[in-house]
């Protein structure tokens, strides 16, 4: 190892120890398999300013990572005696702070060895951060020790060393092929600038992902939302309004102002990654992040708008958490205005929380500082994270999203489009959620509680047990601006203020949140937790053998394997009697030793709760469980029929599970699985005629297993259907028909002892009547009240061929208990209705 060898080199290397006694660094991408590298190409690495620190870092982690070293003469001509080049430095001398950077002599002469020779070479880019602050206004000390947008002199670099070095943050890039660059170019001049930009771009959209934009002071920020056009105009309003005085009406604006915006603090920052880090050893066996990329990608030239699922008030501690550690700036956060209490408020508003009213849209001065603060955040590019369900699932099920935040969001881009806007759906798959027993209370009936300090110190005691891993995986990202081409081609040619609602906007706004929510769906996670609940939940007395659990288990997996819901899904390691162990670690099982085979039970209060766990990926086995769900009553069925029957009821189930498939296409996808359904024995195929396995066998049990996930469904689409028959037409109004639905369904599930939640969930009647009244089946008359046409007695003759005569029968007699309503007159009906 000669390069080794030295004078020169020995002091590097006691300079490099002597540095990393005091310095601590995290290192992203410093793997071989993670960068791509080719073994027979050679290897450079580049980093953007020149520095003697920068130089002994990169070689400290390179040795680490076992990665080619740096000071290996690179084989590419003369002159380039090392594998490692700056991409600038500075002319001036030391004194000069604000020197203007002038690309390296040897930058030049690889390019110009390249352009000769004709020979590749891989050109890493490395990325350096020491505290990873973004500038602050006013903030003379952070501007002077933290890695900013400037360019730092030897004298700032040494204590920036000083201060930082506990927080040294590297990053290796992906290769660039030095001749995909430069092979091109007419001269080795024009090459020179050719990669020199490609390679700032790179360090510059690295730089504003990892740092963010440029920070204001709060208190300047405040100020200017007070000054901006729209809320001077709006405290105008307000005062002419409430005839006060402008001074009084320009006092609230300032203080809604102060009650919304965050309070970004990276101290704040680095303190809660030490005590988040804690907390998730505490409670998790793991944080599995998938598809980080996507994130990584995004937030290198947009504003990046993160939009997770809402399952727990951890998720978006462990988002910023997620995206902090794999060198991302955290988003700034929408936060519901009652987290604002004492002691945790201040917390997470330094954190990068701000704080928004349930509602204000009765208040327009409110409302114009709430959307001028969005509007900042959008064109100042920073990332931000809001849920479009609004509040926390209690089913486990992805909401009807809520447009407010996203109108918002395309109101403040059509106003300036020049900072790109992308969305990054996010899916969080927890195997045991924080707040388990609040939601088994909410399931079971009980009333919501308010949040409340009380509550989340009486959450700490949770902090014993284990919650298992939670998987954080990212979907696919959804541009705005692809969305208002397709929508609105024309939309860049009109003009915006904030005041701009356009005719068009609520159909992009409705377009983006189904597609949000759809692709968060996409990214879902299967865990054991959730295999175990769909298929224990299945079964009639909520217990199977050992053995046949495992099975069914990996058969569900194996069945989602082979054929995938999406390319995000992710899936569990290991067997069926590795994920019964790990369920009946967490406690979430009962095992009942017998000497035929172990007995696997849910107890009483874990089957509610498991309903949540299993809904989290309903929508996963959605397609094969309708298939299987039409052969319960039917031993039998044409193929073209199985398809019709699947395709007409296919646009409410879509509706209601965020299925990523359009109604137009889903007949292929309907095939597709059939066959799926056939080679796995699930069903027998005789020409077109379609067989379900005779009863009794394994098959049967597993189609049993797989249409159970719904068939409840199907049961609370025949009970509206059920009750409109027997009110006849022109009678409910869609409230009524929705109260009514709910309240007999709540009925039916104490009844007939279903520990589905969701069965009587009102939401979901509200969302299946308005894709009735969508597809033209209802109408309303000019009294509001609902009408149909024949297409609804098809519908009802349809479940026929899928709900039992039993079912159908026990659904009849429950409608026939009904709750009064105001001016609404109960028809005359047999206590026993009739199938």
């Amino acid at each position: 190892m000669a390069f080794l060898k030295g004078p020169g080199n020995l002091i590097l290397t006691l300079l490099r120890r002597l540095m990393y006694l005091w310095v601590r660094s995290r290192v992203l991408g410093a793997d071989r398999e993670q960068l791509g590298l080719d073994p027979e190409k050679p290897v450079c690495y580049v980093l953007q300013y020149s520095s003697l620190s920068s130089r002994l870092v990169l070689e400290e982690e390179l040795k680490r990572a076992s990665l080619p070293r740096a000071e290996r003469p690179l084989p590419l001509g003369q002159g380039l005696k090392h594998s490692f080049f700056f991409l600038y430095r500075r002319r001036g001398g030391l004194r000069r702070l604000r020197q203007t950077p002038v690309p390296t002599e040897r930058f030049e002469a690889l390019v110009t060895q390249g352009c000769r020779t004709g020979n590749d070479v891989q050109i890493v880019p490395v990325s350096l951060f020491w505290g990873r602050s973004p500038d602050k206004e006013k903030s003379l000390l952070k501007i002077m020790l933290s890695d900013s947008w400037s360019v730092t002199g030897p004298l700032q670099k040494f204590f920036t060393i000083l201060i930082h070095g506990r927080n040294l943050f590297v990053q290796f890039h992906r290769p660039l092929s030095l001749q995909e660059a430069v092979s091109d170019a007419r001269s080795e001049s024009v090459a020179q600038r050719k990669l020199a930009r490609i390679l700032r771009v790179h360090f510059r959209r690295v730089r504003q992902a990892v740092i963010g934009p440029d920070l204001s002071h709060r208190r300047t920020l405040v100020n200017s939302l007070v000054r901006s056009q729209p809320v001077k105009d709006a405290i105008r309003e307000t005062a002419e309004h409430e005839d006060v005085h402008q001074a009084r009406a320009k006092e609230r604006a300032l203080k809604y102002a102060h009650e919304i915006a965050s309070n970004f603090s990276m101290v704040t920052i680095r303190f809660l990654e030490v005590v988040l880090g804690w907390l998730w050893n505490r409670i998790y066996d793991g944080i599995r992040v998938n598809n980080i990329e996507t994130a990584q990608e995004a937030a290198r030239d947009n504003a990046v708008v993160y939009v997770p699922c809402h399952r727990s008030h951890i998720d978006y501690l462990l988002l910023s958490f997620v995206l902090y550690k794999n060198g991302l700036m955290p988003p700034h956060i929408a936060a519901g205005i009652n987290l604002n209490m004492p002691i945790v408020g201040p917390l997470l508003r330094r954190g990068g929380a701000f704080f928004m009213r349930r509602s204000f849209r009765d208040n327009p001065l409110y409302s114009a500082v709430f959307n001028e603060y969005m509007h900042v955040m959008f064109t100042r590019g920073f990332s931000v994270e809001y849920f479009v369900e609004g509040g926390r699932s209690r089913t486990g099920r992805t909401m009807q999203p809520r447009p407010g935040m996203l109108s918002m969001t395309v109101r403040s881009f059509l106003r300036d489009p020049r900072k790109p806007i992308v969305f990054v759906p996010v899916y969080f798959g927890y195997e045991k959620v924080l707040e388990g027993r609040s939601y088994l209370g909410e399931l079971q009936g009980t009333q919501k509680k308010k949040e409340g300090l009380l509550g989340l110190i009486g959450s700490v005691r949770n902090l014993r047990r284990s919650f298992g891993q939670v998987s954080v995986n990212f979907g696919t990202p959804i541009e705005l601006a692809s969305v208002l081409d397709e929508k609105q081609p024309q939309w860049r040619e009109q003009a915006y203020d904030e005041e701009s609602r356009p005719d068009w906007l609520p159909d992009v706004v409705n377009t983006l949140a189904r597609r949000t929510v759809t692709h968060i769906n996409e990214a879902a996670a299967l865990n054991p937790v959730n295999l175990l609940a769909t298929v224990m939940l299945a079964t009639d007395r909520l217990a199977m053998d050992e053995q046949l659990l495992a099975r069914l288990m990996e058969d569900l997996c194996n069945l989602l394997h082979k054929q995938p819901y999406s390319d995000r899904m992710t899936f569990p390691e290991g067997s069926g009697e590795d994920w019964i162990a790990y369920n009946e670690k967490m406690g979430l099982i009962v095992r009942r030793k017998q000497k035929l085979g172990d007995i696997i039970m849910l107890e009483g209060r874990h089957a509610v709760l498991m309903t949540y766990y299993r809904n989290n990926v309903q929508h996963l086995f959605a397609i094969p469980a309708l298939l299987a769900s039409l052969f319960q009553n039917n031993s039998s069925l044409q193929r073209e029929r199985l398809v019709f029957l699947a395709r007409a009821i296919y646009p409410y189930i879509q509706s209601e599970l965020f299925l990523r498939w359009p109604t137009e296409t889903i007949d292929s996808v309907l095939e597709t699985w059939i066959d799926r359904l056939v080679e796995e024995g699930l069903l027998i195929s005789e020409g077109s005629l379609l067989h379900r396995p005779e009863p009794g066998t394994a098959d049967a049990v597993r189609l049993g297993v797989l249409s159970n996930g719904m068939i409840q469904t199907l049961q609370r689409y025949y009970l509206s259907i059920a009750i409109l028959q027997r009110f006849g037409p022109n009678t409910l109004t869609p409230e009524e028909l929705e109260e009514q639905s709910t309240l007999l369904a709540e009925r039916v599930s104490v009844l007939f002892g279903l520990s589905a939640p969701e069965f009587f969930d009102k939401t979901l009647f509200r969302n299946f009547i308005a894709n009735l009244r969508a597809n033209g089946i209802l109408s309303t008359d000019d009294d509001g009240r609902l009408a149909w046409r024949s297409g609804l007695e098809e519908v009802a003759e349809e479940a026929r061929l899928v709900l039992s005569s039993e079912l159908r029968q026990s659904i009849l007699q429950v409608t026939n208990v009904s709750v009064p309503m105001p001016g609404v007159k109960t028809p005359d009906v047999p206590e026993t209705g009739q199938s």
